[in-house]
């Protein structure tokens, strides 16, 4: 039986927490929510979903899998307390932004180290957690680790870490993409004199129907756009617009961006 340690029980922290209990991977007594704050401890504890402890605890001695789920800029201090409670054979797997697999061997004198990034939809077991590991991790453990990553969604497995920082341009903070995309045409409908909760229907229901005819179809995306569009029609006008103000070109440049920074991250 797995017994986990979640350090850092935030919301992420809180959303493996839940799934893991939910695909019955760990049991609330076997899972431990480490939390430093007195007063969020008392809140977990309300939740009644695993035993609230602080990281200097002897119980997560006995976990064979640790999750680091703290902010990144904590982990130096955090990590102090945690390399003397944590077992030679256990796993660790981080989703801190930005805090590469050398740094984390380094400060916590461990090897074993597998370290993911995932993305918000993981909240509804709907996300794209891409992750690569240490060459000190065995197939056991690796196959240990996509069972609990894959209870939020789909996975991914990268052989260069330096990926990460791509992969957190693209799914990690894609969502948020697409929501800027839909607030502004949902905006586009309001000043065309569509009620705001009739534009927002349209809006979701037009994204969901595109990615399932994406998702389960056979042409190119080019191909879908072609089939939307007509000779001097509605859909060519607007495209037409994206083409004059280089929208694809800004949607390349700020992902490059975007890729640009969590490398910054990932050298504090």
């Amino acid at each position: 039986m797995n017994k986990i340690a979640i350090i850092g029980c935030g919301n992420m922290g809180l959303i493996y927490a839940n799934s893991f209990l939910r695909y019955k991977i760990v049991t609330k007594e076997n899972l431990l929510l480490v939390e430093k704050n007195e007063q969020r401890q008392n809140t977990l504890t309300a939740l009644n979903i695993g035993k609230v402890v602080t990281s200097n605890a002897d119980e997560i001695k006995h976990c064979n899998i640790i999750i680091l789920a703290v902010k990144p800029q904590d982990f130096k201090e955090l990590a102090e307390t945690l390399k003397r409670v944590i077992n030679p054979t256990s796993m660790i797997l981080s989703i801190m932004a930005g805090t590469e697999m050398a740094l984390i061997q380094s400060l916590l004198n461990h090897q074993q180290i597998v370290r993911a990034m995932p993305n918000l939809p993981v909240e509804i077991s709907m996300g794209m957690t891409a992750y690569c590991a240490s060459p000190q991790v065995n197939v056991n453990d690796m196959m240990l680790i996509e069972n609990l990553l894959s209870t939020t969604g789909r996975t991914l497995y990268l052989k260069d870490e330096q990926q990460l920082n791509a992969v957190t341009a693209l799914s990690g903070s894609g969502p948020a993409y697409f929501f800027y995309f839909m607030k502004y045409m949902i905006e586009a409908g309001v000043k065309m004199g569509i009620e705001e909760h009739i534009a927002s229907i349209l809006v979701k229901q037009t994204m969901l129907g595109a990615f399932q005819l994406i998702n389960n179809g056979q042409k190119s995306l080019d191909e879908y756009i072609t089939s939307v569009s007509s000779k001097g029609g509605t859909t060519e006008a607007a495209l037409n617009c994206f083409k004059e103000n280089a929208l694809g070109e800004t949607i390349i440049k700020a992902l490059t961006k975007a890729e640009q920074r969590a490398k910054e991250l990932s050298l504090k």
